[in-house]
């Protein structure tokens, strides 16, 4: 449990005093009274009237406390990125599209994300910063290893944004913070999880009790390179053959209907295609969603997770949810998909935002 799960809880009116704080979290009363006080005492949360009584005293109803602070976030994608400002509890308040290379280089795309967060910020005092990148990045928040981002790696992100701002920071793989969004979306109740992002690269990770697992070099989750039968010789960004990412990533995907002479420029094509029926564009949809549903199988049989939650622009396709969700179920043990939920994301295209907005204020309150 951590002070920004309680803030988070609190900003979205799932709980609004102690008692719902205890039950939403399953921890005893005297334990979310300290932590409820530290953040009152901090000046982040406030106490404001009193509530319902259930027959003994009426509770003191808690609330997020306003103030001209801002979180700022950037959720880059490889052609693609979001900026916003998030208020003190972590939701994104203005949201901003941009249009990013991510090949062009480190500085050069940290540049335009560091001016655009000046211009969103607009002079107010800033509590933090997070940005999501599309590659490994290690528990030292330097970039490591990335397949698809040229001069990226060894590069330290978090060094170069701590000269530019001097306030805290959170530097992370987009997977993770999309699970994170999603966790902070649903609320406790969903603790054991893999979340998959299924876009131009696919990634994944895993929340496990309530937390983000990162691993021991901060890579846990990595399924883009795993080798599958159907991938053969395909060679892959990086350096090998076969992966994960070869066939089922919406760019290997836009490659292999172009080949076919399908009219297509990203993802987001290919899925309008999908759904008005395109005969080329639903057998390669669904031949994607079927090996990423092979790739995960024995992870699923491995954690027995809760759940699979599918996010990125291709888990708005049904068939490619449905194709991944069959072979789930045909090829897991019973007991671990008798009860496992297999849905699309609920935070959608926010999770990373809202990602960004928990780990930032639990950065900050640390």
């Amino acid at each position: 449990m951590s002070a920004a799960q309680i803030m988070g809880l609190v900003a979205s009116g799932r709980a609004t005093s102690r008692a719902e704080l205890s039950r939403a979290l399953g921890l005893a009363p005297s334990t979310i009274s300290a932590h409820v006080q530290e953040l009152l005492d901090s000046g982040l949360l406030k106490e404001s009237g009193e509530g319902s009584s259930r027959g003994g005293r009426r509770p003191r109803l808690l609330s997020v406390r306003g103030g001209q602070e801002v979180i700022l976030g950037a959720d880059l994608g490889g052609h693609h990125g979001r900026i916003a400002t998030l208020d003190g509890s972590g939701r994104p308040h203005t949201i901003q599209d941009i249009e990013v290379d991510i090949a062009t280089g480190p500085e050069a795309v940290l540049e335009q994300v560091a001016g655009a967060f000046e211009e969103l910020g607009a002079g107010r005092p800033i509590r933090g910063i997070g940005i999501g990148l599309p590659g490994p990045v290690s528990l030292t928040r330097t970039v490591i290893g990335p397949s698809r981002m040229p001069g990226w790696s060894g590069f330290a992100v978090h060094d170069w944004l701590a000269r530019r701002f001097g306030v805290p920071l959170v530097v992370e793989n987009d997977a993770n913070l999309m699970a994170v969004g999603e966790a902070a979306a649903r609320g406790p109740e969903l603790h054991d999880f893999i979340y998959v992002k299924a876009g131009t690269g696919v990634g994944a990770a895993v929340v496990i009790d309530g937390r983000l697992r990162r691993g021991a070099r901060g890579i846990a989750g990595d399924i883009s390179h795993l080798r599958v039968p159907a991938g053969g010789d395909q060679p892959c960004s990086c350096g090998n053959f076969g992966c994960l990412e070869t066939i089922a990533s919406g760019a290997a995907l836009v490659a292999a209907v172009r080949r076919d002479g399908v009219d297509v420029r990203n993802t987001t094509d290919l899925v309008r295609l999908a759904l008005d029926g395109n005969p080329t564009v639903t057998t390669n949809v669904r031949f994607a969603g079927r090996n990423l549903g092979e790739v995960l199988a024995p992870v699923v049989n491995f954690l027995n997770p809760q759940a699979v939650i599918l996010g990125g622009t291709l888990s708005s396709c049904d068939l490619f949810v449905a194709a991944a969700r069959g072979v789930l179920y045909e090829r897991c043990l019973p007991l671990t998909t008798q009860e496992l939920d297999i849905e699309v994301s609920t935070a959608g295209p926010d999770a990373g935002l809202l990602g960004i907005g928990r780990l930032v204020a639990e950065e900050a309150l640390t």
